[in-house]
């Protein structure tokens, strides 16, 4: 469509457009994924006292680490609808427990930990040991339903027992003290629960009334006219 009806120079320009779009997404996912590896698991598990140069250099590692991967990862697909297949039954289920935990406080960094496991082992287990061939509709659809179910059910699991392993040791350590303030921080966390559901539901509702201002001298119009 744009090459038959864009000129030469809109042409370059739209080329020019993909490729700045195409590069800085590249750069985001490589930059979010260095950042995750060495903050969130180098940083925090295996050298949580080194110095700021050695970071930068472990980044720099993990961000060719990660180039490689995904060269390897694009050389195996055949298609953008196979890659985006493959995301979907690879994070099948974490979505529930990524808005869930802006609802519910209980829900903390294990439980999304256990969600991306899970789903990810889940659907590896079922396209490769099972061979479920996620192009087929019927076999996409059941590895979806297989997936969600057996994530959802790791992610509970994960949440309550990380919630019982806590309460023992605060229970231990603190006493009936203790047991006051975690009464004191439950009603906190309830009343902060409240005020942001609150808060979106404003910005739901004033968000809703200017579209509504916006776009009703457009219907009248239309109306009219018809």
């Amino acid at each position: 469509m744009m090459i038959a009806d864009l000129p030469p120079s809109l042409r370059g320009l739209m080329v020019a457009a993909f490729a700045a779009a195409y590069m800085s997404t590249i750069a985001t996912q490589l930059n979010w994924g260095a950042s995750y590896l060495v903050n969130d698991f180098y940083r925090r598990f295996l050298k949580p006292h080194a110095s700021a140069h050695h970071y930068v250099n472990a980044s720099k590692v993990a961000t060719v680490l990660l180039t490689i991967v995904s060269a390897v990862v694009t050389f195996y697909l055949d298609s953008i609808a196979g890659a985006w297949k493959m995301l979907l039954v690879t994070g099948a289920g974490t979505g529930s427990v990524l808005l869930l935990r802006w609802y519910w406080w209980r829900i903390n960094a294990w439980s999304e930990v256990s969600a991306m496991v899970a789903a990810f082992i889940t659907s590896i287990t079922l396209q490769g040991a099972l061979h479920m061939n996620s192009d087929d509709p019927r076999s996409f659809a059941w590895i979806m339903i297989i997936t969600v179910s057996i994530t959802t059910v790791v992610w509970l699991a994960a949440t309550f027992s990380r919630l019982r392993s806590r309460a023992r040791c605060w229970w231990r350590s603190t006493g009936e003290r203790g047991r006051r303030l975690r009464m004191e921080t439950d009603c906190k966390a309830g009343a902060g629960c409240k005020a942001g559901e609150r808060s979106r539901t404003q910005c739901y509702g004033l968000g809703g009334g200017i579209g509504a201002d916006l776009w009703r001298p457009v219907w009248d119009r239309q109306v009219a006219a018809a």
